[in-house]
């Protein structure tokens, strides 16, 4: 868990104050126990560039980011398990023709 105050956000995300508060109201960041300060379980320099590029840069509203946020997950997911299913088909095919042993995955 990382706690990061206000002002860190500010110089090293470029989220001032009041869109970080929106995000804790909306529930994207927790309150951290110090005062203008929040935490965040995930690598902060992943989540919050994403927050910021997603609300500053594609102009997304607060309200819709941590449904993004959320396809995002399911996208990244789908994608892990369309992986695996190709290599597991590539895996069989070389099998049935004899290329090489099926292993279980």
């Amino acid at each position: 868990m990382f706690v990061l105050t206000f002002q860190e956000c500010s110089v090293r995300y470029g989220l001032n104050a009041e869109e970080l508060r929106s995000f804790v109201s909306f529930g994207l960041l927790r309150p951290a126990p110090a005062p203008d300060a929040v935490e965040i379980d995930d690598e902060p320099d992943e989540l919050l560039p994403r927050l910021a590029r997603l609300h500053h840069g594609l102009g997304v509203p607060t309200e819709a980011l941590d449904l993004v946020l959320a396809m995002r997950q399911r996208l990244l997911g789908l994608q892990a398990a369309l992986a695996h299913e190709t290599a597991r088909a590539r895996q069989l095919e070389q099998f049935l023709h004899g290329r090489g042993p099926l292993l279980d995955g």
